[in-house]
C-alpha cells in the first residue's frame, strides 16, 4: 500500500468515526470553551456552570439518539478511529449513564456552592476530563486505548481529589491518589506489554483467536513459560481495573481520598468510575474469551479460573468492606467502605459471567443456553449500577447539604453525630436518607433490593457451573444481613439520638434547592423498585447485544 493510499484510507476511516464519536467531541468541545471561558476571564458574564451543563445535555441528546437508532434492530458493531474504539449498544448504554450522571454531579455543584467563582472554571474542565476518560473506557477496544483512558480519567481525578485548598485533609488525598495510581498504571502497562509480546496484537478481536492459535500448541500447559507470562499479563492489567473499583486489597486509596475530597467529589468517584471500570473490565474479559460462548479447551480452563477467583476477590472485598464500615465515625469513610463493598457486590455478577461461558458442563442453565445465561449476569450488573447512580449520589448530596449547614471551627458535618436529631430539623434529608440506605442494605420495595436480587440470581445460575459458587452466594447474602447493622447506625443518629443544644441548625426543607434536589435522586430509588421492568428490559437488550444471544 503506497502512502497516498494509507493516507485516503485513514482519512476516510477518521471521517467515518466522526458521527458516531460525537458525544465524546462534544464534551472536548465544551472543554476547550471552558478553557477559553478561564483564559479571557469571562466568567464573570458566562457562568462556567451553565457551559458544562449545556455541553453536557447536547452531549446526553446526541447519545439517546444513538441508543433509540439501535433499538428494534440488528446491532451493528462498528470500529472508530482504525479499530481503536467500538461503537455498539454496550458503548451508547455506558454513554447515556455517565453523561446523565454528570448532569446530577454540576447541579449538585451548583446548589451546595462547591466550586467557588474563583474555581469553577478549572474544576468543571477536571470534571469533564475525567468524563471524557470513562467515555473512551466503555468503548475501549484496544489495550493501549486502554491504558490511555484510564489514565485519561484518573489524572483529572487527583486533582479534583485535592481541590479543597487550605485543607490537610484534601492535600493529603490526593498525594495518596496520585502515588497509588501511579504505582498501579505501571503495573498495568507493564501487564499490556507481556500481553502484546506474547500475542502479537493488542487488539482486542484478535486477542481471542490469538490466544486459541496459541493454545492449540503441544507446549502450551501449566509449565510453560507462555501460559505463565499470559497469566501474569492477565493478572496485572486487572490489577490496573481493580485500582478502579477499589477491590480488596487494592483499596486503600478509597477511604483517605473520600474523607479528604469534597462529598461531591466522592459521590462522583463512587458511581461514574466504577461504573466505567465494570465496563471496561466486561470488554477486557469479552476479549479473552473471543466472543465464544464453548470452551472446548483451550485456555478457557484458565478463564475458569479467572472468573472463580474474581468471584471470591468479590467475596472477600464485600466482606471487608461491610466489617471496617461498622467502625466508622465519619460519614464520608464509612461510605467509602460501602463503596468498595457494593464494588464487590457488582464484581459478583461478572465472576459468574466468566465462570458461565468457560464451564466445562453442559450448554444449558437452567433452561437457558450458556450465551443466554451470561447475558444474565450482566443484565444484573447494568440494573444494579442504574439504581446505585441514585442510592449512592442520594447519600453523599445529604452530606454535602449537612456539611454547609454544620460546618465551623470545630465541626467538619461529616461526623455520625453531626446527623443527631435530623428528622426533626429537616425532614425531607432525613426520609430522603432513609430510603437511599435501606436501598443501599437492599431492602424492599426498593431499587436496590432488586439489583442485589438478580446479581444473586446470576451467582445461583453459575453454581452450576461450579460449586466455589454456592460460597459465593451464601456470603453475598451473609454480607447483605451484616450491613444492616453500620448503616442502621446512620439512621439511628438522623431519627432516635437527640440534637445537642450547641449543635448548628440544619435547615433544609421541601421548597430550598438541596430539598428539591434530595428528592430529584430519591424518588427514582422508589421508582425502580416498582417499575422494575422498563430498565431491567433495556439491561437486558444490551446484554444480549453484547453477547450475540
Amino acid at each position: 500500500m503506497t502512502f497516498s493510499e494509507l493516507l485516503t484510507k485513514l482519512t476516510a476511516d477518521t471521517q467515518g468515526s466522526l458521527l458516531p464519536f460525537a458525544p465524546e467531541l462534544c464534551i472536548v468541545g465544551t472543554i476547550l470553551l471552558l478553557l477559553f471561558v478561564r483564559l479571557l476571564d469571562l466568567d464573570r458574564w458566562l457562568p462556567p456552570a451553565l457551559v458544562a451543563i449545556a455541553g453536557a445535555v447536547v452531549a446526553l441528546g446526541l447519545s439517546a439518539r444513538q441508543f433509540s437508532e439501535f433499538s428494534g434492530t440488528d446491532a451493528h458493531v462498528q470500529t472508530m478511529f482504525t479499530g481503536l474504539l467500538v461503537y455498539d449498544p454496550f458503548t451508547v448504554f455506558f454513554r447515556i449513564f455517565l453523561l446523565l450522571f454528570l448532569l446530577f454531579v454540576i447541579y449538585l455543584t451548583i446548589v451546595t456552592g462547591i466550586p467557588d467563582a474563583e474555581d469553577s472554571p478549572d474544576f468543571y474542565t477536571l470534571l469533564l476530563g475525567s468524563t471524557l476518560g470513562m467515555l473512551l473506557m466503555v468503548s475501549a477496544n484496544n489495550l493501549l486505548m486502554v491504558f490511555l483512558a484510564i489514565e485519561m480519567t484518573s489524572l483529572p481525578s487527583y486533582a479534583m481529589a485535592g481541590f479543597l485548598k487550605g485543607r490537610k485533609t484534601s492535600s493529603e488525598a490526593a498525594l495518596k491518589y496520585v502515588v497509588y495510581g501511579a504505582g498501579t498504571a505501571g503495573v498495568m502497562l507493564f501487564g499490556i506489554s507481556l500481553l502484546a509480546g506474547l500475542l502479537g496484537t493488542t487488539h482486542f478481536p484478535q486477542m481471542g483467536p490469538a490466544l486459541m492459535e496459541l493454545a492449540r500448541q503441544e507446549h502450551f500447559t501449566m509449565a510453560s513459560p507462555e501460559f505463565r507470562t499470559l497469566a501474569i499479563g492477565i493478572l496485572m492489567v486487572l490489577v490496573g481495573v481493580a485500582f478502579k473499583l477499589s477491590l480488596f486489597p487494592f483499596h486503600f486509596w478509597c477511604p483517605d481520598v473520600f474523607e479528604g475530597a469534597a462529598a461531591e467529589v466522592g459521590g462522583f468517584l463512587s458511581v461514574a468510575s466504577k461504573g466505567a471500570a465494570f465496563a471496561l473490565l466486561i470488554r477486557f474479559l469479552l476479549a479473552l474469551v473471543g466472543g465464544s460462548a464453548a470452551p472446548g479447551g483451550g485456555p478457557h480452563s484458565l478463564y475458569l479460573q479467572i472468573g472463580i477467583a474474581l468471584s471470591l476477590i468479590a467475596v472477600v472485598t464485600t466482606t471487608f468492606g461491610n466489617l471496617a464500615a461498622y467502625f466508622q465515625t465519619n460519614i464520608k469513610r464509612l461510605l467509602a467502605y460501602s463503596t468498595i463493598a457494593h464494588a464487590g457486590y457488582m464484581l459478583m455478577a461478572v465472576g459468574s459471567m466468566m465462570v458461565v461461558l468457560n464451564s466445562p458442563v453442559g450448554e444449558m442453565f437452567a433452561g437457558e443456553t450458556r450465551s443466554e445465561t451470561a447475558a444474565g449476569c450482566v443484565q444484573g450488573l447494568l440494573y444494579y449500577l442504574v439504581v446505585y447512580f441514585f442510592m449512592n449520589l442520594g447519600v453523599f448530596a445529604i452530606v454535602a447539604f449537612v456539611r454547609n449547614a454544620t460546618f465551623g471551627k470545630n465541626n467538619t458535618g461529616e461526623e455520625l453525630s453531626d446527623y443527631a436529631g435530623l428528622v426533626g430539623q429537616s425532614p425531607v434529608l432525613a426520609i430522603c436518607l432513609l430510603i437511599c440506605v435501606f436501598s443501599l442494605i437492599g431492602l424492599p420495595p426498593f431499587g436496590g433490593f432488586f439489583g442485589k436480587f438478580m446479581v444473586f440470581y446470576s451467582v445461583l445460575a453459575s453454581t452450576q457451573a461450579h460449586w466455589v459458587m454456592w460460597i459465593v452466594l451464601v456470603a453475598g447474602l451473609f454480607n447483605t444481613v451484616f450491613s444492616l447493622f453500620y448503616y442502621l447506625r446512620v439512621l439511628k443518629c438522623a431519627f432516635i439520638d437527640s440534637r445537642p443544644a450547641e449543635a448548628r441548625v440544619v435547615d433544609v426543607d421541601m421548597g430550598s434547592d438541596a430539598g428539591r434536589y434530595a428528592l430529584l435522586v430519591t424518588v427514582p430509588v422508589v421508582l425502580l423498585g416498582v417499575a422494575v421492568e422498563p430498565i431491567s428490559r433495556v439491561a437486558r437488550e444490551v446484554a444480549g447485544w453484547l453477547l450475540n444471544t
